[in-house]
């Protein structure tokens, strides 16, 4: 019922949206939008992942170790930020290599096995914060389509060691990790902080 609502309310403000001339209105219903939205991803994320097939068609396996033997000594040692998430409910993340810890403030040992938006929330002092939702979005179209999806340039703060929330953007690279046969395994958030060039535009 609360998934019907958010899409509904979604709907709504997105059709008042079209015909609003008012710039009061119009920044009330950005941040309305943007609240179902987050509240619509975290939603799905809790209750379905990335894979919103009935869990009997899903093609995922559970065989994370197994079909990620390949990649796992690139990934550990890759300069580059890498994630894996797990597409099933909660989207648990699986591991963060260094570089990704680096460039988030996080840690593989606290951070592995917790939901992702847990991790990664949307910074809560800006009302219209809309990374929770298009990676969401991204994540489960890579899910849906089993193919990579790249985010525009997005604005996804993030904590810093006291918690404090700091403004970063981000490029952003989703990529469906396949077993041999076909199944997914996992989901790979690859990363790149261009915050220093944004804010100096």
């Amino acid at each position: 019922m609360q998934r019907f609502v958010c899409e509904q309310n979604i709907a709504h403000f997105d059709r008042l949206l079209e015909s609003a001339a008012d710039e009061t209105l119009r920044r009330t219903l950005l941040k309305l939008l943007a609240l179902n939205k987050r509240e619509l991803a975290l939603l799905n994320s809790q209750l379905s992942g990335a894979d919103l097939l009935p869990i009997a068609a899903r093609r995922r396996s559970g065989d994370h170790e197994g079909g990620l033997t390949r990649l796992w000594s690139n990934f550990d040692t890759s300069v580059d930020p890498y994630m894996l998430i797990d597409s099933g409910p909660g989207l648990k993340i699986i591991a963060i290599n260094e570089a990704y810890g680096r460039a988030t403030y996080t840690n593989h040992r606290e951070v592995a096995g917790k939901p992702l938006f847990d991790v990664l929330p949307d910074n809560p002092a800006i009302e219209t914060a809309d990374g929770v939702s298009n990676l969401y979005n991204s994540l489960r179209a890579v899910a849906e389509t089993g193919q990579p999806h790249a985010l525009p340039v997005q604005r996804y703060d993030v904590r810093d060691g006291s918690a404090a929330f700091i403004e970063r953007y981000w490029l952003m690279i989703n990529t469906p990790l396949h077993a041999a046969d076909g199944k997914l395994i996992c989901l790979l958030n690859h990363i790149e902080d261009i915050t220093a060039e944004v804010l100096a535009n």
